[in-house]
């Protein structure tokens, strides 16, 4: 037993000294270190992550190889042949990554200049890590040229998800990918404000900022590659698989509300406001100057399986944001962001089943309860003096689940052929709770609070996949082909009774208007209204529980006819069980001018088809304004009221895109410049309010959804970068800019008033669904153990119309010689606000404690800057509309990072 014991030690000894610890540096070709680059021991899962000066250590076998890959950067193997390594990896390298599941070629500097389609790869850590934003739509906002996202108030669910577009687009006219897979949307359907009217959209933040290791944003049409909602263009999400490597933030900030503005006495003023759980407050008590306070708490973890590659990757978010309150007039006393308290889950997993084969799996699963204030009820029917004297502002709060997972094989043949089969599953479900509200039909004996009930939304989607790769056909052919069939469910649930119901004088729910009738509010003269205030709950006349199915096969092609040229064309074929059949193509092209400019370009149609929400959704709200309160009813599209108002079956939205520009590559300096037009026929919309007061359904108005008006949309993104290193100082500056350019073409109102149909205030609402122009300049500097990053945004003049349009025009009449153009010319000057261009200012210092361990500290909007104030018939009843930068103000932040 000794000697067995003494082999045994000898055995782990020798295998000990064969063990020796390799460090070093790794740097891009201008000399700045780079955080973040995966450093793995060839043919083994012993791997290490750079900390944030670029610098590693790990400990290898005696005569081992280093393989260094980093997002944008080619890879590079180095033999650890000493105790000392510096690396410098090169961008240049064109196709990095093997997993690239968006077409072109990917670059450092984020937008690429070797593809033939613009688009953004955007390092979420680096951006994370330089910045205070606190969620996706935040972060893209800012550093991706075309993406526009605003927080909402009063408009019901679009407080609690952010309504986002691409080049001006709709939200749900940009598809969705996570590791290249598609993304389920939100059930929410958004019925205000001023983006995504409409629209359906897919929720970004529901998935963890510090689960993602980049972005890729295609901006351009990509229906025939990828199916439905691709009009605007791709958000494809790639998530965290690295191993053995903790990190981890911890994020503080507040909101100041110091905002400027001719704001009468007694209105919600922006220092010493309160309101109550309850939503009442109209004094003023002690001065504060912050708001909205948050706490965001990130941890990413991953462990190797087995010795082939094989590993688990783990992401957990913590998020608490308290309200803001800003301005507002006095029907609108809770106008604001809403609170969110959020929790976040993401799994990333891979193993290895043989040399070319792998079952991957990844999903997560988001929950979020959160907390918006209605427009105040301020007198008349709808308060009830022994529940809240003097009236009261109700509460939306939600709660909101969406969860998904993805699973697949993937395999590569002895012919070179790779295949890719999986299934991915999404839901997302929205329930209402209302709170300090009252159902006025029950006067005093009224609850507080009701379960409103809400909505879901179910995709299931199952792909194949395949291509391979022709080396020696010119030079170099990549065919792929694949199919998919997709599975949608969506879901209205209803509330409690109360919720919903109108009483009688008796308390029992009226059920037939001519015996029963609801109690008088003894001040008004009028009879009280039924349901939850704030948010009606849907009713069992409400619910809804619809599918469809689609099934579509794709063909994809991508041929170097040189090293200079470049080729690529795809076609799609989608039917859906409930509207029919399309086809769709594209065409797209790069051509090398010089070894240091390319020009490129490309052509294609495309679709959306509407969403299930759009064809079945229905409730029955409450519209207010300055002038009052209006009940409207919203009717699904396959009803009989919405027949008999004319409005005929939605279709698919067809769409146009072209695409021209060039990229330059000097040395430190990149550029892209991009062109784009993009036509959209029987774009689907909301139209304005028809007279329904002869339904017999105690409701003023009706609404519907429609293939409504065809928009052509024109613009210009640029992207120019610069990064340099002199001595050991660190330069980098960036410009982002669009140019985007909306026109209606045409209303398709039939036989029905246009202006009714979709007037005026419509257009702007659908016109300013982005900035005519956004600009940001990007300044970074670094050194050893300090960096810093200073940020420029302008934001163009935006115009709205609001509900002055509404009015009757004869109130606009000045003079009795005037014509009907004339006063409707009045009108239009009365009714239009004016945001002027802003200039918001972002600044970040980073102070590097050790060497896994960060401070920052930094300011959002530094300089505190708002828009202009307006009257009180904005939209959202506060002294601005959800344009441009928001309305919250300067957000200043400190964040402690770890990187283990």
């Amino acid at each position: 037993m000794k000697k067995i014991a003494l082999f045994l030690f000898l055995i782990n000894s020798a295998f000990l000294f064969a063990q020796k610890e390799v460090s070093g540096t790794v740097k891009d070709k201008s000399g700045a270190p780079l955080p973040g680059v995966n450093v793995v021991e060839k043919g083994t899962t012993n791997g290490v992550s750079t900390d944030f000066e670029g610098s590693f250590s790990i400990k290898v076998k005696e005569g081992a190889t280093l393989i260094f890959t980093y997002v944008g950067y080619a890879a590079v193997e180095k033999p650890a042949s000493g105790s000392k390594i510096e690396v410098v990896l090169d961008e240049s390298g064109g196709q990095v990554l093997s997993d690239v599941v968006v077409v072109g070629s990917r670059s450092a500097k984020r937008t690429v200049v070797n593809s033939a389609v613009p688009i953004d790869v955007i390092n979420v850590k680096e951006v994370t890590t330089q910045s205070g934003k606190l969620e996706i739509n935040e972060l893209l906002q800012y550093v991706a040229p075309s993406f526009n996202a605003n927080k909402q108030s009063g408009s019901d669910g679009a407080d609690h998800v952010d309504p986002a577009s691409l080049r001006g687009m709709g939200p749900d006219q940009t598809l969705v990918l996570i590791n290249g897979k598609r993304r389920h949307q939100s059930s929410l359907i958004n019925l205000f404000g001023t983006r995504g009217r409409g629209n359906t959209g897919t929720d970004l933040n529901a998935i963890p900022a510090a689960s993602i290791k980049r972005i890729e944003i295609l901006r351009d049409g990509a229906a025939a590659q990828y199916g439905s909602d691709a009009i605007a263009g791709v958000i494809n999400i790639v998530t965290n698989d690295n191993v053995k490597e903790f990190t981890g933030a911890i994020t503080y900030g507040a909101f100041n509300t110091d905002a400027k503005g001719d704001f009468p006495e007694g209105t919600a003023n922006t220092k010493g406001y309160r309101l109550d759980q309850n939503g009442n407050g109209n004094s003023f008590g002690k001065d504060q100057d912050f708001d909205g306070g948050s706490v965001k708490v990130s941890a990413n973890y991953g462990v190797p399986i087995g010795t082939k590659g094989g590993y688990v990757n783990v992401t957990g978010e913590f998020l608490n944001k308290n309200k803001t309150l800003r301005p507002g007039f006095d029907f609108r006393k809770g106008f604001g962001e809403a609170s969110i308290q959020g929790v976040n889950l993401f799994v990333n997993f891979a193993i290895p089943i043989s040399d070319k084969t792998q079952f991957y799996a990844f999903g997560g699963s988001n929950f979020r309860d959160t907390d918006a204030y209605a427009f105040t009820r301020n007198d008349g029917e709808r308060v009830v003096e022994e529940i809240y004297p003097g009236g009261y502002t109700p509460r939306i709060t939600s709660k909101i689940n969406d969860n998904s997972i993805a699973a697949g094989i993937k395999t590569e043949t002895s012919g070179g052929w790779k295949w890719d089969f999986s299934n991915t599953l999404g839901k997302n479900k929205f329930h209402y709770d209302i709170k300090g509200t009252l159902n006025a039909s029950l006067e005093e004996n009224s609850p507080t609070e009701f379960d409103a009930g809400g909505h879901s939304l179910l995709q299931n989607t199952t792909n194949i996949d395949l291509s391979k790769n022709y080396g020696d056909i010119l030079g170099g052919l990549n065919l792929a082909f694949g199919a998919e069939f997709r599975v949608e469910q969506f879901e209205i649930f209803a509330g409690e009774e109360g919720s919903y119901a109108t009483y009688d004088t008796n308390g029992n729910p009226i059920t037939d208007p001519t015996t029963q009738s609801a109690p008088i509010d003894p001040i008004s003269g009028e009879p009280r209204p039924g349901g939850s205030q704030g948010f009606p709950g849907y009713s069992p006349a409400n619910e809804v529980n619809e599918n469809r199915t689609n099934f579509s096969l794709y063909t994809d092609a991508e041929l170097d006819v040189s090293k200079a040229f470049m080729v690529s064309g795809a076609i799609r074929y989608e039917n859906y069980s409930d509207f029919g059949s399309t086809v769709n193509g594209k065409l797209a092209s790069r051509l090398k001018i010089t070894d240091k400019i390319n020009l490129r370009g490309s052509v294609s149609t495309g679709f959306r088809a509407p969403s299930l929400a759009q064809i079945y959704y229905n409730l029955r709200f409450t519209n207010f304004s300055s002038a009052g309160a209006t009940e409207v009813l919203l009717a699904p599209n396959d009803s009989e009221i919405t027949r008999a108002f004319g409005i005929q079956k939605l279709n698919e939205e067809k769409a146009f895109n072209a695409s021209l520009g060039f990229t330059a590559n000097y040395g430190d300096f990149t550029a892209t410049v991009d062109g784009y037009l993009i036509n959209v026929d029987d774009r689907i919309v909301l139209t304005g309010y028809f007279d329904a007061s002869h339904l017999g359904t105690n409701v003023d108005k009706a609404q519907f959804f429609v293939n409504g008006v065809d928009t052509k949309t024109t613009g210009l993104d640029v992207v120019l970068a610069w990064k340099k290193t002199i001595n050991e100082n660190r330069f980098g500056a960036t410009l982002v800019g669009n140019i985007n350019d909306m026109k209606i073409d045409k209303v398709k109102n039939g036989n029905l008033d246009e202006k009714t149909f979709f007037g005026e205030r419509d257009k702007a609402f659908l016109l300013a669904s982005a900035p005519p122009n956004k600009f940001g300049l990007n300044l970074n500097y670094g050194r050893k153990w300090f960096d810093a990053g200073l940020a420029f945004t302008r934001f163009s003049e935006v115009k709205l119309l609001d509900y002055q349009m509404d009015e009757d025009p004869e109130d606009y009449r000045t003079d009795p010689s005037e014509t009907d153009e004339q006063v409707f010319a009045n009108q239009k000057r009365a009714a239009t606000d004016t945001y002027g261009a802003k200039i918001v200012t972002d600044l970040t210092l980073g102070f590097k404690l050790s060497k896994s361990t960060k401070l920052s500290i930094g300011a959002n909007n530094l300089l505190n800057v708002y828009p202009d104030q307006q009257d009180d018939w904005v939209e959202a009843g506060g002294y601005w509309d959800a344009v441009q930068m928001g309305f919250s103000g300067a957000y200043y932040y400190a964040r402690l990072g770890f990187n283990f």
